[in-house]
């Protein structure tokens, strides 16, 4: 055979396997989708997962199945993500700042280079909450009293070397207290703690301040400005705090997920994401929308990555 021959050959046989893989990205998606939350039920990434499976449904007239999968503070499932399927069809919810800081550590199964995300489609605000029945009724009563009594605060939060275990960092070393961090696997796992008093506070997020008002009270939320629901609320930027920081939160697939698919991928979230009714659920909840497409995704990661390993940095955490 000559060699003019041979690639004729291997040329006629990638032709015929393109046409393949482009249909199965052109017809994307035809058959239901694993969509594999790696926290307890109950929590932001649990509860939004739901609503964008019911809206995808509608849509797409295909399931989006919601499996929870929690573990290690979501690196049970990230570190598996690679050995997943990757046609498209199997995708994880993936968070920020978890997947630059628990690599850190030392303790997970996979880097953050690992991970490939496709898309973030939203952000929630760092809250400092207390129970209803807590003594303390300002974001002051609870900072005097941590510098009364330095470490006898107990600060639940959602995992280690996650958004709210560096928000906890930070509170102590802007505020100048000294509090004990409680790492819970999710947030959903916080609320019984809470109610039940067995904790003085939560670090965890505006939505959870929204879901729970009524029951606890929030002293403070990283947001740029008060939140509608809580306008006796202060940011803790009034307060004299230089933060404005939370969790992003999105979907990543297998490594080996060709590029078109992916794109398919975020494609179908962010149309999910930009749906009217969704965006007024998800913005009435204490949701900030964000639209980071796979295309947007190095620039993205890479300067979030930054922040996070700065901030990381600062607070002494990671392998000692």
């Amino acid at each position: 055979m000559t060699l003019t021959k041979l690639i004729s050959i291997v040329a006629l046989g990638l032709t015929a396997l393109h046409p393949a893989a482009h249909a199965q990205a052109q017809n994307y998606p035809d058959k239901p989708i694993q969509y594999v939350i790696p926290f307890p039920p109950g929590g932001e990434s649990d509860y939004v997962a739901r609503l964008q499976a019911e809206l995808f449904k509608t849509k797409y007239k295909q399931s989006m199945v919601v499996l929870n999968k929690a573990g290690a503070g979501g690196g049970l499932v990230w570190g598996q993500l690679n050995s997943m399927p990757a046609d498209g069809y199997t995708i994880a919810g993936v968070n920020l700042p978890h997947i630059v800081l628990q690599p850190l550590e030392g303790s997970v199964q996979y880097k953050t280079e690992d991970i490939t995300p496709v898309y973030f489609y939203h952000f929630t605000a760092d809250a400092l909450v207390v129970p209803g029945n807590s003594p303390f009724k300002t974001y002051q009563d609870l900072v005097k009293a941590a510098k009364e009594k330095p470490n006898s605060i107990n600060i639940a939060g959602s995992g280690s070397l996650s958004a709210n275990h560096m928000a906890h960092e930070r509170f102590n070393k802007q505020a100048g207290v000294k509090t004990t961090y409680v790492p819970f696997k999710g947030t959903g796992d916080l609320i019984s703690s809470m109610l039940g008093s067995h904790v003085d506070a939560a670090m965890t997020y505006l939505p959870f301040a929204i879901q729970q008002k009524g029951k606890m009270r929030l002293l403070a939320v990283a947001s740029e400005k008060r939140h509608p629901a809580f306008p006796d609320v202060p940011t803790f930027k009034e307060v004299g705090l230089d933060w404005v920081d939370g969790a992003y939160r999105g979907v990543a697939v297998p490594k080996s997920t060709p590029k078109d698919i992916q794109k398919k991928i975020s494609d179908v979230m962010a149309d999910l994401n930009s749906d009217p009714d969704m965006r007024k659920k998800l913005a009435d909840g204490g949701f900030d929308i964000v639209d980071i497409s796979v295309d947007k995704m190095p620039e993205f990661m890479a300067q979030r990555s930054k922040v996070y390993l700065q901030d990381a940095k600062d607070a002494g955490l990671g392998k000692k």
